[in-house]
Order: structure tokens, then sequence, then C-alpha cells
């Protein structure tokens, strides 16, 4: 009689358990990166939000960079499962390939990626909405080229912010044209620079450097040429208050805090996710001293409505 009511209550506890979502604890974080986190800008992003985990949930965290081909991913989350990592962030979307098939091997870890669409149980995407962030650098570009040409130099052509910034150049200024060129690639400094050279034959004064893996020498050519860029991903101010008016800024360091605090707490969930400025993780940064003030703060107004009703200027 005794067995019998031990199982009668285990198989209770077990019915009662269905359907409710288990809560794992984050116990140690992974970081992979497809380059290096030395970049000073996406990598070094992705980093310090590992670092930002790291001091505020006070859990152990690791990092492997060159994660490029699904081999190498494979025995970076063989490595992170044996320290008992059991979030792990896919800095960029090439990993949604790789999580995709891998995830199913490891149901305990949680895998999350940028910029894509997540397939499985223990995936999740994180996407920035960056048509907006597009708008509003576009709106600075509008506004401060004197040639009435401006240049969007582009990564790949599913990038919001592209046709973000394109309306916000026109909404500025109606003289304006848009000289958009696509490098096909995050990292291609040298045909970055091919394209550079085009957009600065047709006029433009201005530039959208829309491709984080060569953002920084291409706005240093800027800078030795006299002319104007929106940085991108970074506050890039620092290149030159001169050159950069303003960047569009996506904050990934806070996102992966956000992402882990969610998943600590068992309030992260699996598929995709979207974040823009309401969310605290995209904003302009610091404005050239050039920009005048009055322009600066009519923007701020236009940001912080959008902020309230999700509407952006030319949506009213």
């Amino acid at each position: 009689m005794y067995k019998k009511l031990v199982l009668i209550f285990i198989l209770l506890l077990s019915i009662s358990g269905c359907g409710q979502p288990s809560i794992e604890k984050l116990n140690k974080v992974g970081l992979l990166v497809p380059e290096t986190v030395n970049d000073q800008v996406w990598g070094t992003k992705g980093y310090k939000g590992l670092l930002k985990i790291q001091s505020e949930l006070n859990v152990d965290v690791f990092y492997k960079e060159g994660m490029d081909n699904e081999q190498v991913v494979r025995n970076a989350i063989r490595d992170f499962q044996e320290k008992g990592v059991n979030l792990v962030f896919g800095h960029g979307s090439e990993y949604e390939s790789f999580f995709e098939e891998i995830s199913k091997d490891y149901p305990d870890i949680h895998f999350v990626f940028t910029n894509g669409v997540a397939k499985g149980k223990n995936v999740t995407s994180l996407n920035f909405e960056a048509h907006a962030m597009g708008f509003f650098g576009g709106m600075v570009a509008g506004e401060m080229s004197k040639t009435n040409k401006v240049g969007v130099l582009a990564a790949f052509e599913w990038q919001p912010e592209v046709n973000g910034f394109f309306e916000g150049a026109y909404y500025q200024n109606e003289e304006v044209d848009v000289d958009i060129q696509f490098v096909q690639d995050w990292d291609n400094v040298p045909l970055a620079m091919e394209y550079l050279d085009v957009i600065i034959g047709n006029g433009a004064d201005v530039v959208y450097v829309a491709g984080d893996g060569y953002n920084v020498p291409v706005i240093e050519r800027l800078k030795e040429k006299g002319l104007y860029a929106v940085g991108f991903v970074s506050d890039q101010a620092d290149l030159g208050e001169g050159t950069v008016l303003t960047s569009t800024v996506q904050h990934v360091d806070r996102l992966y805090e956000l992402v882990a605090k969610r998943y600590n707490t068992g309030e992260l969930e699996s598929g995709d996710l979207y974040f823009d400025f309401q969310d605290d993780v995209i904003d302009l940064g610091k404005f050239s001293p050039l920009v005048d003030e009055s322009f600066q703060e009519d923007l701020e107004d236009h940001i912080k409505k959008y902020q309230k009703t999700e509407k952006l200027p030319n949506q009213f």
C-alpha cells in the first residue's frame, strides 16, 4: 500500500507540472564572435555586454573569437557545456543557421543571436528595429549637406536603416539626392573604399557608413577629404567631431544584459524579439558642434514623439 501511495503522489506531481514553464537560473554565459572583440565596433560592443552580465549578475563568462564556421562553433559549444554554460550569445546573424541545428543537441542551453529568424524551442533572435534610427540619421544628413547629395555605404540590401535614412534625408531636405551603394559584406574594407570613391565622385558630402567592419577606415578617409559622416552601431564622435555629425547607436551591451536578466527570471522567450528607441537600446550619438543646436533640439523632440507614438515625422 505504501509503494502505491508513493507512486500516486509522484504521478500527481508530474501531472500538476505539465504545461508549466521551467525557470532555468542563469549559470554561466558564453559569447561567440565571428571576428574579434577588439574591433572597437560590433565585436567590442558584444564583449562589453558580456562584461556587464558578469558584473551585474555575478556569473562566470567566457568568449571565443574567430567563430565563423559550423565546426568551430560546435567545438566551442561543447566546451561551453563542459564549463556549465547555459546561455550562449552568437554575436551576429551568421549564427542563425548554426544554432538551428546545434541547439537540438543541447536542450539545456539557450541560444541567442542577432538579426534573423529563430528556429528551435531554445533559440531566440534579437532584432534591432533600425528603420527609425536610419530615418533620424538621414534627417541630420539632409540638414547638413551643402551639395544636396548624400550617400549610404551599406553592407546589405536588407538593412532597414538604409530605407530609413533615405526617407529621413528627403523629409528634411526635398532637394537631396541619395546615392546608395552595397558592399555585400560587413568587413571588406578595400571594396568599401571603392564604393566610397563612387559616392564621393557623385558629389555626396555626407555619407552614412552603415557597415560596422569598414566604417572606421571609411570615416578616416572622409575626414581626409573634408567631408562628413554619420556613424553606425557605436558612437563614433571620437573619430572627429568635425567629421562625424552624429551616429546611429545600437547598444548591444545593454541588450545582452537585458536578455540575461530575463533568462535568469524565466522571462526570456524563444522566437524573434524586436527592440527600438523605446527599449533604451537604440539612440543617436553625440552631435558634432557643427550641427545647429536648434536643429538638435527639434530632432530630440521628434525622437521623443516617436518613443511615445511609434510614428516618425513623415507619418503624422
